[in-house]
């Protein structure tokens, strides 16, 4: 008797979209099927799966011990949310090579369908990171008699959603900071920025309007702009490794010496990006508004404004659902994209990447046109994989503190 040859084992996922698109959230059921296709006959012991989520951070830092002495210390973190188990044929024990209760599976294609339920418990948005991750995916192992076992893993997409339609995220986002600049003996006028936006909450694709004024009064030459930073923040050991992203920027007018500048509701877009990530104990992803003054020879003066990038857009009229399903049933064609080319940074945030990093952290993804037309769209259906391009970390301490205003020198004439 000749033994059949496995062909193929392949994992599908029943998806709550039409788009094909394996996207879920807690509670929900995520329902599949493996298919086997052999050629000829063969004798299996078991067929079972595997599905498992969990958040994961590692990082390594060198020590230094003495003279000449030197190691290098591992920081390793884990929450797991769930871990499923099924057999789909055969029994538990496959870690023998007897021939009993073997199944005998004929040529051709064979599937099984799975099930199993998401804990109704919040989860962590699936994320990949510089020093960490959320995962989630279903495996399936094939074993036969004196064969290695087949396996094939298959990961899909969770979204814990954040609805930007509640009170905490619709305040607005305000401040005002003000900055004297000082040569030897000379002090020069005050640099002053004050800044808002309608609310905290966004998603991906919304513009944030600015509305900020800014005041030189010193003799140099300055320029307004405006980032969103995005910082990953991994925790493991009591320790925290941190690393900051910049999502996108503008520049405004130069400004001469004397002169004001108004932001009336100027708008920075918000690329595809992960949603924040606010509720996992090892990982967080949060993100921020800076708007800042470019002084030349000086510190920036710069005002940061806490955003939270949210998965349910906002809803002035009407109901609004966070089911999956709903979203998911919509156009899904926004899973290729990506961040748009790395603007330029300001300066106090040095960008030391090469290229060969870039390729290396970056998935590759494919391009949409489409973008304008779908929005709101599923928001949460943007990403499928991110990857994310750290700059190094940076450090915002003012060497030049603010001034008290009772004394600034008054602004010349305008």
């Amino acid at each position: 008797m000749v033994l059949g040859k496995v062909k193929s084992l392949t994992i599908s996922f029943d998806c709550l979209n039409d788009s094909n698109v394996p996207v879920y959230s807690s509670g929900d059921t995520v329902s599949g099927r493996v298919s086997l296709e052999v050629t000829g006959e063969i004798r299996v012991k078991s067929l079972k799966i595997y599905a498992r989520g969990h958040a994961k951070v590692r990082w390594t830092e060198s020590r230094n011990a003495g003279s000449n002495t030197a190691y290098t210390q591992n920081y390793t973190e884990e929450v797991e949310y769930f871990n499923h188990k099924d057999i789909l044929i055969g029994h538990e024990r496959d870690d023998d090579n007897s021939e009993e209760g073997l199944h005998t599976i004929h040529s051709g294609r064979h599937e099984y369908a799975f099930s199993f339920e998401l804990p109704q418990t919040p989860l962590a948005t699936s994320f990949e990171g510089r020093h960490g991750s959320v995962r989630y995916w279903v495996k399936a192992e094939l074993h036969r008699p004196w064969f290695l076992p087949v396996k094939l893993k298959k990961e899909f997409t969770v979204f814990e959603h954040i609805d930007i339609n509640t009170p905490s995220l619709l305040s607005p986002q305000a401040g005002t900071k003000e900055k004297t600049l000082c040569c030897w003996f000379c002090t020069s006028g005050p640099i002053s920025l004050s800044a808002k936006i309608e609310r905290k909450g966004y998603t991906p694709g919304e513009s944030i309007q600015i509305f900020a004024e800014i005041e030189n009064c010193s003799s140099r030459v300055v320029v307004p702009k405006a980032a969103i930073y995005q910082t990953q923040a991994f925790y493991a050991k009591g320790k925290m490794k941190e690393v900051k992203q910049l999502v996108a920027n503008l520049r405004g007018d130069s400004l001469s010496s004397g002169k004001t500048e108004t932001w009336n509701g100027k708008q920075l877009k918000i690329p595809p990006v992960s949603p924040s990530i606010l509720d996992c104990s090892i990982i967080r992803v949060e993100y921020s508004l800076m708007v800042y003054v470019d002084i030349p020879g000086a510190m920036d003066l710069f005002l940061n404004l806490p955003l939270v990038i949210g998965t349910i857009p906002l809803h002035p009229f009407g109901s609004r659902t966070s089911s999956v399903s709903s979203q998911c049933s919509m156009n899904m064609n926004w899973l290729g994209l990506t961040l748009p080319e790395r603007p330029e940074a300001p300066p106090s945030y040095a960008e030391v990447v090469t290229e060969e990093q870039r390729q290396s952290s970056l998935a590759p993804l494919g391009a949409c046109d489409d973008f304008e037309r779908a929005l709101p769209g599923p928001l949460f259906a943007y990403i499928q994989e991110f990857r994310f391009l750290p700059p190094p970390l940076y450090s915002e301490i003012d060497p030049n503190p603010d001034q008290p205003t009772d004394d600034r020198p008054s602004c010349p004439s305008r």
